[in-house]
């Protein structure tokens, strides 16, 4: 704009307004046109860091994702081994409760053989306490019978024998 070049007349305008005004409108658009230019380059950086921004946004978005997936495959996971752990402590108590009832119909059979082995041994000591006492008495019988030079006053007494006090002091 600076360099055109007008013809020059009688009655023209003057020169010098002329070119005064066409190097002011030249100024003034040499000046839109840097800023013209600065806005181009501020919006080509926003444009960048826009870019930026929205890749940044979108790794984010991603990570979100990833971690509440991997979130909810966490939770699913401990309630997976949760319920495992908790069948396994089911079973194992099954078990010990299946030993200890074994355990117990063990102890009730030895109770019950032990039982009869006293009840057993009990009759027998009846026999043996009896039939030791019947002998006594026929033992005390002859010597009532055949008198030996023995002393009235040194005969022996009857002696009474109580079965069942006996088999009570040996329990």
């Amino acid at each position: 704009m600076k360099k055109q070049e007008f013809k020059k007349s009688l009655r023209g305008f003057e020169t010098e307004e002329v070119t005064a005004f066409l190097e002011k409108l030249a100024d003034e658009f040499e000046t839109l046109i840097s800023e013209n230019e600065s806005l181009k380059n501020s919006l080509e950086d926003a444009n960048h860091q826009l870019a930026e921004f929205r890749r940044i946004e979108k790794n984010l978005q991603d990570t979100l994702i990833k971690a509440h997936e991997n979130s909810a495959k966490s939770i699913e996971s401990a309630k997976k081994q949760t319920n495992l752990m908790l069948k396994e402590a089911e079973l194992k108590a099954a078990q010990i409760l299946e030993k200890a009832k074994e355990g117990a119909d063990d102890i009730r059979s030895s109770i019950i053989k032990l039982r009869e082995e006293r009840d057993l041994i009990i009759a027998r000591l009846k026999a043996i306490v009896s039939t030791q006492s019947q002998l006594l008495e026929i033992k005390v019988e002859k010597a009532e019978v055949e008198p030996k030079a023995v002393p009235k006053t040194a005969q022996p007494a009857k002696v009474e024998i109580k079965i069942d006090d006996i088999i009570e002091k040996l329990l």
